[in-house]
């Protein structure tokens, strides 16, 4: 029984080091990071200091992402971070996240023409009415 117990307890302890082996972003205030994944290795790379929110930072990371299709380039996708929080530009739109393995969350969609708006900003033509 005693065996049985301190098993579990390691299986839960372990359990709870593998949740703590997430990466985190750096928390520099006001300083715009864009983040280049190469295997393991994660690096943060300043990509503007005095930054006044997380929504201009991500209008900062998808300029780079069209100079670099400009380019020639074929990344379609971009990250980044912005004191703490990760920043995921793609085909949809912007996603925000607390860590860069974990859940994401709708910040910015794509509007008709490839700008980025807030999701309950962009407004819609109605249907047109059905004659009677």
């Amino acid at each position: 029984m005693r065996t049985w117990i301190l098993g579990a307890a390691c299986m839960a302890m372990a359990g709870l080091a593998a949740c703590s082996n997430s990466t985190r972003a750096p928390q520099g205030p006001g300083v715009c990071y864009h983040v280049v994944q190469d295997g393991e290795e994660v690096r943060f790379n300043v990509l503007a200091e005095d930054v006044e929110s997380i929504e201009f930072c991500a209008a900062r990371l998808e300029e780079m992402r069209l100079n670099f299709l400009r380019l020639g380039g074929s990344t379609q996708q971009v990250a980044g971070a912005y004191q703490g929080q990760f920043i995921f530009i793609e085909r949809a739109g912007v996603y925000f996240g607390q860590t860069l393995e974990g859940g994401r969350f709708f910040a910015l969609a794509r509007t008709g023409d490839g700008r980025l708006a807030i999701p309950g900003v962009i407004q819609r033509e109605p249907a047109p009415e059905a004659a009677d």
